[in-house]
Order: structure tokens, then sequence, then C-alpha cells
């Protein structure tokens, strides 16, 4: 295969899984309906900085570890959970007010916050080790440099690809939410919403396992 036709098989799949509805991309748009924009844009980063911490791992054999002991595999998992019910409990707590763009009571989520939180909810999330454990040596070559190295700046264009995906996302969503967040039984309809995604997104990592 071409140097030309590995990369557009390469970028093309990185986007078509990027592209694809999943539970950081669902993740995003919720603090993007919940918070705007600026927050939506930080929640993206986020995650794709908690990529970077699985790319890592991979690149350096530790997600192995995590693959292939049960014990491990499994503590993560149910932090990210209770991670995930906690962000839940926020949100039904909320009560419509922190997405209400009119409550001048409420303290706004802040971006920094909202970047913290993505990069937990990626990284407590052993699925995306998985993910790159499986995607990232199908497009290792031969005669390329060393395996890690190779891993590495492919698991570094994957993010990429995702942080102009989702960032893409955001600002459709953001524009697409702006009027409705100002009606306040709309916004307590959200909320519910957000809420009721989180959970979710919790049972859904619950019940995955490391195969």
């Amino acid at each position: 295969m071409s140097d030309l036709n590995f990369w557009l098989l390469f970028f093309s799949t990185a986007l078509a899984l990027n592209i694809a509805p999943g539970p950081d991309l669902l993740y995003i748009l919720t603090k993007t309906i919940a918070n705007g924009k600026r927050v939506g844009v930080a929640s993206a980063l986020g995650v794709c900085s908690g990529a970077l911490f699985h790319v890592a791992c991979a690149s350096l054999g530790l997600s192995a570890i995590l693959v292939s002991s049960a014990i491990a595999f499994s503590i993560v998992k149910y932090i990210g959970v209770g991670y995930l019910l906690y962000l839940a409990y926020q949100s039904f707590r909320s009560a419509g007010t922190s997405l209400n763009v009119n409550s001048d009571n409420v303290a706004k989520e802040s971006a920094w916050s909202a970047y913290k939180q993505g990069v937990l909810v990626d990284i407590l999330n052993p699925k995306v080790a998985i993910f790159f454990m499986a995607f990232l040596p199908q497009f290792i070559r031969e005669g390329h440099g060393a395996v890690p190295i190779q891993l590495l700046y492919l698991g570094l264009l994957v993010v990429a690809v995702a942080v102009v995906v989702e960032v893409t996302y955001v600002l459709l969503a953001f524009k697409l939410t702006k009027k409705i967040r100002s009606s306040k039984r709309v916004s307590v309809m959200l909320d519910k919403a957000v809420g009721t995604i989180f959970v979710a997104l919790g049972i859904k990592l619950a019940v995955t396992s490391s195969s």
C-alpha cells in the first residue's frame, strides 16, 4: 500500500469513528447545552486530553495491563461509573437553573472546571484504552520506525481529528440551542435530559467488559 493510500485510509477511518456518536460526544454536547460554547469547547479539549493519556499508555504497553487484568479494569470502570452518576446527580439537583441563561443567581460552570471533568470522564473509561489498543495496531507498518513511536504519533493524529470533529459539534449544538435555553420550562426539561444521559452513560459503562 502506497503512503497516499495508507494515509487516506487512516484519516477516513479516524474521521468516521469520531463522527459517529459515542459516550464522549454525548458528554460534550450535554455540557454545551448546559453552559454554552466556551464550556463545550473546554469539555471537548478535556476529553481529548484524556484520550492523550490513553494514547501514551497504549504506546508504552501499559494499556495491556488494564485489558488483561479483570481487577484493574473493574476498578477503573466503577470509578468512572461513580463519577458519571455524580455528574447526573448535579444535573438533577440544579432543577433547571443551570440551563437557564437568564438566571443571575447561578454560578455558571467555568471552562477550567469543564476541562478537568472532560479529562476525568475519558481517563476513567477503560473502553477508550481498549479502543486505542484495537485500532492503532492495524496501522503499524514495518520499516517505519519503532512500534511504540508509531502507536504514539498515530494516536496523536486520531486525537487531532477528534478535536476538529468535536469542536465542530459544539459550535453546531450551541447555535441550535442558544434560543431555547432562555426558556425556564425548556431549561428544566433539558436539565433532566442531561442527568438522564449521564445515568445512561454510567449504566452503559457498568455493563461493559474488557473482552
